[in-house]
């Protein structure tokens, strides 16, 4: 009897990646290519969707080439999950009506603040089951209506990037229930396209957006277009796929309530599953969860973790390369180094990590980075330390905000580029009392993911739970440190109430040099 196979593809940010797995969780192939941010002007941040096209086709066409016929003619699903929420208007011939504006764009201030404002703040939040933010798509979508009546207009569908790729592969315009719950124009109380705030829109939502499929469910088959043009088989049946949040989900390996995952990248996604449900109005919130045993799950997205290390390299870290080099060694295994010549609270520099303003737990666009508390005494090695110290407070302040909403958490499993630093995962161990599992490296890579869920979508896997056991093991698990956790159970207050006195001057100050 011949091996299945899956096929999993993410639509990052910055980067699409996809693997051919087999059923034990081995990488057959695998390949990426990256993606380009445009910056048409001031908070205006978009993608081209024919990008992400040409780079599917593309990392298709490598994989199906490295994998090889046999292997490509008994792949059994394929599922594709991507960064959301996006808007990216289709016109009735399938086209882009225009560049896909994405999550990080937070030109739509003033047309979210009328929304809100019309229906109510509470009340907006009792539908949609969340905070408002510019990154989602009711103040983006009134800003396409406004400023670009000509083009909203040809507008047939607005679909999210992993719907795109969808359309093309299959001919069928849709979206999953993971993304149509995370835009927040669904009503989260009937899983249906919420007619109020398509009222306030004046927009109709049921013939905008196309109706919501579960994650799970086939879509559609290759067609015979799609597979001449990436070198899949036609008819191997295509799932509808999810966020990359939710796919990070399945691959950190989460299988019970008590245990919280981490994919720890260039942003953080934090993962922590509920026996209930939560309310609407915390300021994160539950979503069903499709695992056994876990009916709900949190998802809470940090901004700018990875990202933060990555600039304190980019704009200070010359030095440190230099003399990671001359050891022979990894310029952030160096930095591991570094941080531990610190005392734990860094000599009293605290860093506050909304470099891209911050999503979970404070939804707010005008939050920026800073350090508080830099003295004629401070190094560079002070900086280090302190940006592991502030990213990891940023992780305390979503995993108590989940607590608090309803949340368990005993432990913490880490998977991503952040869980090969130890230094690293013991802060976080220490700031958040609880033990940190570092998992099997394949176990984060999102594609994995989303192969987890085209397995169980076409029954390859039987039993998702069991799966997951079995294909995502414990690698090291790193205990708190006493000595740190009394030090960060002492400025994590400071922590909170430091930026809560900025709040408002950050606002006023951010609005002041947008208009500059």
């Amino acid at each position: 009897m011949a091996e299945n196979y899956l096929l999993g593809m993410d639509m990052g940010t910055t980067n699409i990646k996809a693997n051919i797995m087999d059923t034990k969780g081995n990488v057959i192939a695998t390949a990426s290519r990256p993606s380009h941010l445009i910056f048409p002007a001031a908070n205006q941040i978009e993608q081209d969707a024919n990008e992400w096209w040409d780079n599917a086709k593309a990392v298709f066409k490598e994989i199906t080439t490295t994998a090889g016929k046999e292997i490509v003619e008994n792949i059994r699903g394929i599922s594709i999950s991507s960064h959301v929420i996006s808007l990216l208007p289709i016109d009735k011939e399938g086209n882009p009506v225009r560049n896909a504006m994405i999550w990080m764009d937070t030109r739509s201030d003033e047309e979210l603040n009328y929304i809100t404002d019309t229906l109510g703040f509470d009340h907006f939040v009792s539908i949609v089951g969340g905070q408002p933010s510019t990154a989602f798509l009711p103040g983006k979508l009134l800003w396409f209506k406004k400023h670009e009546p000509e083009a909203f207009a040809k507008t047939e569908k607005l679909l999210q990037a992993n719907g795109f790729i969808n359309y093309k592969l299959t001919g069928e315009m849709t979206i999953d229930l993971d993304c149509a719950s995370r835009c927040q124009c669904l009503d989260i109380n009937s899983l249906t396209w919420s007619d109020e705030i398509a009222k306030v829109l004046d927009v109709d939502f049921n013939a905008l957006l196309p109706q919501p499929s579960k994650i799970t469910d086939i879509i559609g088959t290759v067609t015979e277009e799609a597979a001449a043009e990436t070198g899949l088989i036609s008819g191997i049946p295509v799932v509808a796929g999810c966020s990359d949040a939710m796919a990070s989900m399945y691959a950190t390996g989460l299988s019970q309530l008590g245990e919280a995952g981490e994919s720890s990248g260039t942003t953080s996604l934090v993962f922590v599953g509920s026996p209930v449900q939560s309310r609407s109005d915390v300021p994160v919130v539950t979503k069903p969860c499709a695992i056994d045993g876990m009916p709900y799950i949190f998802d809470g997205p940090i901004n700018a973790s990875g990202a933060s290390i990555k600039w304190y390299l980019d704009t200070f870290g010359q030095a440190d390369k230099e003399e990671a080099e001359e050891l022979g060694i990894n310029v952030y295994e160096y930095l591991n180094r570094e941080a531990l010549e610190v005392a734990p609270g860094s000599d009293g520099l605290l860093f506050f990590p909304y470099m891209l303003g911050e999503r979970a737990p404070l939804w707010n666009s005008y939050s920026r980075g800073m350090f508080i508390g830099m003295s004629l005494n401070t190094e560079r090695k002070h900086f280090v330390r302190s940006v592991f110290e502030g990213t990891a407070f940023a992780l305390r302040h979503v995993m108590e905000t989940i607590k608090e909403a309803g949340g368990q958490a005993e432990c913490l499993r880490i998977t991503g580029g952040g869980s090969k630093s130890r230094t690293w995962s013991q802060i976080k161990a220490s700031m958040l009392h609880m033990p940190i599992y570092i998992l099997d490296e394949r176990s984060g890579d999102v594609p994995f993911g989303d192969v987890l869920i085209a397995g169980t979508a076409v029954g390859v896997f039987s039993d998702l739970t069991q799966t997951i056991k079995e294909l995502i093991p414990v690698k090291e698990v790193i205990e708190p440190v006493p000595e740190w956790e009394a030090v960060y159970d002492k400025l994590y207050p400071y922590y909170l109430d430091m930026y809560q006195h900025l709040d408002a001057d950050l606002r006023s100050f951010r609005t002041t040099v947008d208009n500059i």
